[in-house]
């Protein structure tokens, strides 16, 4: 039996397990476990308590691989004992008490913030709040960039929106100050600075690669996506 870790995949804000969908089929065809939770996207805290609890579920260890702002996830659900290690792909690692606009505060506001639309909505304590996607006409130049613009167009109109709120709670823990971890930086991000995700990845001592890439490495380099992150396994066994 193989004792390969199984690999989680967790997508992050404006997106959905779909995200994942080429580098997943790389994963399995290679042999590997691999699982595609869906996040709620409605608030830091419940969505990295949400995939903890479904990450310790997994019989085995687990290997965490997170996309934008499932980096800020699983740096909290990755302190899970089973976690053997962190991918972060276009990321945010963030550190303990660190919130998402703190780290984004220090660089340049990426273009993503331009096409940002609000709706309100009804958070889960039924108190008002704030929901955030990207705007679909501009979705597949800031969020996709060369990937086909049919598969874009779908992904425009099937985006997860995230609650504002999720951008202003800080992180109670930061995994990879225990976990060994890696990452991408998506040279060619129009949704997180590049330098943030350099910055994150740097202070976390992450080993990490650079692409030539839109925010959506999965979809436009799905192989050199999974090339990392098969390569994390490789060194974990």
């Amino acid at each position: 039996m193989s004792t390969d870790p199984t690999v989680v995949l967790v997508h992050g804000a404006f997106a959905d397990g779909a995200s994942w969908a080429p580098v997943t089929r790389i994963l399995l065809d290679q042999g590997l476990q691999v699982r595609v939770p869906p996040v709620p996207n409605r608030s830091l805290l419940t969505d990295s308590a949400y995939i903890k609890e479904f990450v310790e579920q997994i019989d085995g260890p687990a290997l965490l691989a997170g996309h934008s702002y499932g980096g800020a996830v699983l740096t909290i659900a990755g302190t899970a004992e089973n976690v053997v290690g962190l991918v972060f792909v276009a990321a945010f690692a963030l550190d303990e008490g660190e919130t998402i606009t703190k780290l984004q505060a220090g660089f340049s506001a990426p273009e993503l913030a331009q096409h940002l639309v609000t709706a309100p909505v009804t958070l889960p304590d039924g108190s008002a709040g704030t929901d955030v996607s990207v705007d679909i006409a501009a979705f597949p130049d800031v969020f996709t960039g060369t990937l086909d613009p049919k598969i874009a167009q779908v992904l425009a109109v099937s985006q997860r929106p995230i609650a504002s709120v999720a951008f202003d709670e800080p992180a109670p823990a930061a995994a990879w100050k225990t976990k060994p971890s890696w990452g991408i930086v998506s040279a060619n991000d129009h949704c997180i600075n590049p330098d943030v995700e350099r910055f994150g990845y740097k202070r976390a001592g992450t080993q990490f690669v650079e692409l030539p890439s839109p925010h959506l490495a999965m979809q436009t380099h799905p192989a050199d996506v999974a090339k990392t992150i098969t390569g994390a396994v490789a060194q974990l066994g």
